[in-house]
């Protein structure tokens, strides 16, 4: 337990040493010369911790900005927070989740060396997040020990197998065929936000070319673009809000001038996450060859969201306002509908919001941008809300998973868990079954739509 807890604390939950990990394997399967190996192993851990350190300002950035939105509005009631529901979880929970995680990435290598769905998720901590989900859901329900690791295991490397399959049609969209895909556990939201762009929009009308006065030409830039208006955003709401909602931030600085402040700060952990994506996909995409051609035969690696963010910086930022709108939307309904009031997380609609915009723009331009994250809003706030009353004591946390793909596992893994032990095993063998024969299928179709778009 020792050995296990350290190789999953230490380093399949932490992505930087993950995915670095898997550069290595690739650059040694690929008997590279050993600075080459050095190089690209060392830039790929860097760029992920340039990644994790651009996540963290843009996060604490948004911080005030939740809290604003609270006062401002007179709101009560849970802020989805993947971080803080899981850090909750890990006292009563912490090495059910750790043996879950490491028996569900051996599934995921096993499932991708055996089916046609060959996508290793290495996006390390939504793997620990959706670890710590179903050991959550199957301990409420009362199944322990080792019936809970095999269960929870299965079904985590099974998602882990599918849910970068389903996506990865639109995701070749997005990248062009890039030789990797998406591995983040919202990807619910984007496979719906894709479909509605290609319903309701047209692709040829992308966000990426809307047309600017000359004199407004630098704001072409997505950096200059996205801090203007998360300044605009900002202000407006510190005014709402008025100085007290920031007092707990800002100390005795000016809350309008803090406000400035953190919104140019948002703007620049978005500019770093962008550098470390950049520095992650030149190293981790060749050294990646090494384990398809070894290990799993044609494997992609499936890597965070914010890798599509540079294909489209425009969508992001149309799909993280039209996602939070969603949000504020569903918020208002919640008490009618019977549910606990879901008030919207600044983190999972920028990073979700942004990535479904992205998706939407792919399929559906600009509508697809805009009516795609739209729901995904609505996704990300009716779904947590549902869960909410799966989580046994942790329901009552005030916060709750972000994320639409843990929202339906988990409400999923509950109703399994009602089946008794062996039905369990049962419902988790079939339904296991079924979505990697799902995910087989869309595997192979969009195989061949790939090589016919190649001819």
């Amino acid at each position: 337990m020792v050995v296990l807890h350290f190789i999953v604390d230490e380093i399949l939950s932490k992505p930087a040493f993950l995915v670095g990990l898997m550069a290595l394997i690739g650059l040694l399967a690929l008997k590279k010369e050993i600075t080459d190996i050095v190089s690209g192993t060392l830039k790929t851990i860097v760029g992920f911790l340039i990644l994790t350190g651009g996540a963290g300002i843009l996060v604490g950035a948004l911080d005030p900005l939740s809290a604003m939105v609270k006062d401002g509005f007179n709101l009560h009631g849970v802020v989805p927070t993947n971080e803080a529901i899981v850090a909750v979880a890990q006292d009563a929970f912490g090495a059910q989740t750790a043996i879950i995680m490491a028996l569900g990435f051996v599934v995921n290598i096993i499932l991708a060396r055996l089916t046609p769905a060959k996508f290793i998720f290495l996006t390390g901590h939504h793997l620990f997040f959706m670890a710590t989900l179903l050991a959550v859901v199957l301990g409420s329900a009362g199944v322990t020990g080792t019936n809970q690791a095999i269960l929870g295991g299965v079904l985590l490397g099974t998602i882990a197998t599918m849910m970068p399959a389903l996506v990865h049609p639109f995701m070749r969209k997005i990248t062009g065929n890039a030789p990797f895909a998406l591995g983040h556990f919202n990807s619910l939201g984007y496979i719906v936000s894709s479909l509605t762009g290609k319903a309701v929009g047209d692709k040829e009308k992308t966000t990426e070319d809307i047309k600017i006065s000359p004199k407004l030409d630098f704001l072409r830039d997505s950096i200059v673009m996205t801090t203007l208006t998360m300044i605009i955003m900002y202000v407006i709401l510190a005014i709402v809000a008025g100085p007290d909602s920031l007092k707990e931030f800002a100390g005795g600085s000016n809350y309008i001038m803090y406000a400035i402040v953190q919104a140019m700060t948002f703007g620049a952990g978005l500019a770093i996450i962008l550098m470390g994506v950049r520095m992650i996909l030149a190293e981790i995409v060749p050294a990646f060859q090494g384990i398809a051609l070894k290990v799993v035969p044609n494997a992609l690696p499936a890597l965070d969201a914010p890798t599509t963010f540079t294909f489209a910086p425009t969508a992001v930022l149309v799909g993280f306002i039209s996602s939070l709108i969603g949000g504020l939307i569903s918020m208002a309904i919640m008490g009618p509908l019977g549910l606990v009031l879901i008030i919207p997380g600044m983190v999972p609609h920028f990073f979700d919001g942004g990535t479904s915009g992205v998706f939407g723009n792919a399929t559906g331009g600009r509508r697809g941008a805009i009516i795609g994250s739209f729901i995904n809003g609505i996704l990300i706030t009716v779904l947590p809300a549902i869960l909410l009353s799966f989580l046994g004591s942790l329901g009552l946390a005030n916060t709750t998973f972000g994320d639409s793909d843990f929202a339906w596992v988990g409400i999923l893994m509950a109703y399994i868990a009602k089946l008794g032990v062996g039905g369990m095993y049962a419902a988790v063998i079939i339904v296991s079954a079924l979505f990697i024969a799902l995910a087989s299928y869309v595997s192979i179709k969009d195989k061949k739509a790939q090589v016919q778009e190649n001819e």
